[in-house]
Parts: structure tokens; C-alpha cells; sequence
């Protein structure tokens, strides 16, 4: 198992995520990071002035020609610059490049869902040879779908992704609520992937938490692997995402849950 770091942060502005970005370089100095980004927020707003309604299904964007141009436009030229601009300006060597860049996602299309696809492999060999020279990737997700066709892909299931296929220990989505809540609306302090399954189903775990779930689960793939779910806005929340049992939510493959804070 990899000690690499995956970090999933959101695309809002660089200056919301001025605090988590700050952590984020100062976990690069010590461990690899691979640094994976969203924009779903952005890209809604650039939808919405240009006209083109936004439709979702099961938190996923359903996703046609237009809004796909439009995804690709910000999550690949706007939201990946600003995040490696401001790595480098904390003196980390951030290089930014999407799942399309080199092959680096494989990926294949989510039936009913336009141009939306999902993560089934990774070309590893290009991530490596970035983290073996010391720099952190910062990963836009998009990627080519099995017909070679550029498609959007959802960021919690593209670092899931590249989590399980660099065999990394732990996983970290950040978010903007603090964790998974019962049916009672506390939080979890942890979920198994039997009593994740069973809150989907009733109907507790719902929206856009259901697919950033499920992206966390498929990470799961080592022992003692762990997919930690946190509220990026909170003080210090990287480091106690990676550190505090009772911040946010921690998904492992058969640990009980120790119940709700």
C-alpha cells in the first residue's frame, strides 16, 4: 500500500480554498499528493449565463455537447490553473493535467447520461514518474470514453479512481457539509461499506452524496485503506481529516461504525 495522498477538493474559488490549498502544500512536503479537482458550482454558473439549463441525475450532471464544452473550458482552464497557480505560489511544483492528458484516465461512458463517464483503470507509469520527481498533480476530471470521445467525469469518482490504482492508504473528498448523517441527522463518525449500502437504500444517504459514496468505497481496494469525507471550510480540516477520528466521516472496508458524534 502507496503512502501517496489523494485529495479531492471542490472548484470553488481560489480564494474559498486559500486555507485547505495551504495544507495541502504543506502535506506535499512531506508526503506525495496527487491533487484532484471539481468545478461543478462554476460550471453551473457559466451554464446558466450562456442559457443552457443544468439537469442532474443522481448527482451526476447529465452532460451534452454544449455543457461539455463548457466543463471543459472551466475545469481544464480556469479552476486547474488557478489551483496550480496557487500551489506554486506556496512553493510547490504543481503541474496541472486532466484524465485526457496522456491517457491518464481509462474510462468508459454512463449509459443515459450524455457525455459522462466513469473511471475503470489508470495509467499509473505517468502519475508515478510526476511523483517520483518530486511535483503534485492536479487532475481536471475529464477523460476519453471507450470510443475516444472527451467526456465529463464526476472528481470524487476520478480520485477514487486514482486512489485505488496507486494503491493509495488514504483518500480524502472534501466537501461543504461535515460528514454522512443518519437518519437522524448526526453525523457519522464512520460507515462500513455494508452500512453505507444500507443508508443508500433507505434512502438516508441521498443527491450528491450517493455517487461521492460510492467514489469512496471503490477506493477501498487495500487493507487498511481509508476514504475520509469533510468539510473543507472547517480550521486545519485537512490535517484532521488525516488525523482526528471524530472529524468528518471515514469509510473502510469492515471496521463497525463507532457511532455518531
Amino acid at each position: 500500500m502507496s503512502e501517496v495522498l489523494v485529495v479531492k477538493l471542490g472548484g470553488t474559488t481560489i480564494a474559498d480554498q486559500a486555507q485547505v490549498l495551504a495544507e495541502v502544500a504543506a502535506v506535499a512536503r512531506r508526503r506525495p499528493v496527487v491533487l484532484v479537482h471539481g468545478g461543478g458550482k462554476r460550471i453551473t454558473e457559466w451554464l446558466d449565463r450562456l442559457g443552457v439549463k443544468s439537469r442532474f441525475e443522481g448527482g451526476l450532471r447529465v452532460t451534452d455537447q454544449a455543457a461539455l464544452e463548457v466543463a471543459a473550458a472551466v475545469l481544464r482552464g480556469v479552476v486547474n490553473s488557478e489551483l496550480v497557480a496557487g500551489l506554486r505560489d506556496l512553493g510547490v511544483d504543481a503541474v496541472g493535467l486532466s484524465g485526457v492528458d496522456g491517457g491518464l484516465l481509462i474510462s468508459e461512458r454512463v449509459p443515459g447520461m450524455g457525455l459522462v463517464a466513469h473511471v475503470v483503470g489508470l495509467r499509473r507509469d505517468l502519475l508515478d514518474a510526476i511523483l517520483v520527481g518530486g511535483q503534485v498533480p492536479v487532475v481536471a476530471p475529464l477523460a476519453r470514453d471507450e470510443d475516444g470521445i472527451v467526456c465529463n467525469v464526476n472528481a470524487d469518482d476520478v480520485a477514487a479512481g486514482i486512489a485505488a490504482g496507486l494503491g493509495a492508504r488514504q483518500l480524502v473528498l472534501m466537501t461543504d457539509v461535515d460528514g454522512v448523517q443518519d437518519a437522524d441527522g448526526r453525523r457519522l463518525d464512520s460507515l462500513t461499506v455494508a452500512e453505507a449500502e444500507t443508508l443508500i437504500d433507505a434512502g438516508v444517504i441521498a443527491g450528491g452524496m450517493v455517487p461521492k459514496i460510492r467514489a469512496a468505497l471503490a477506493a477501498l481496494t487495500w487493507d487498511g485503506a481509508e476514504a475520509v469525507i469533510a468539510d473543507a471550510s472547517a480550521d486545519a480540516a485537512l490535517e484532521r481529516a488525516l488525523a482526528d477520528p471524530t472529524f468528518g466521516t471515514r469509510l473502510t472496508a469492515s471496521r463497525r461504525a463507532v457511532g455518531a458524534a
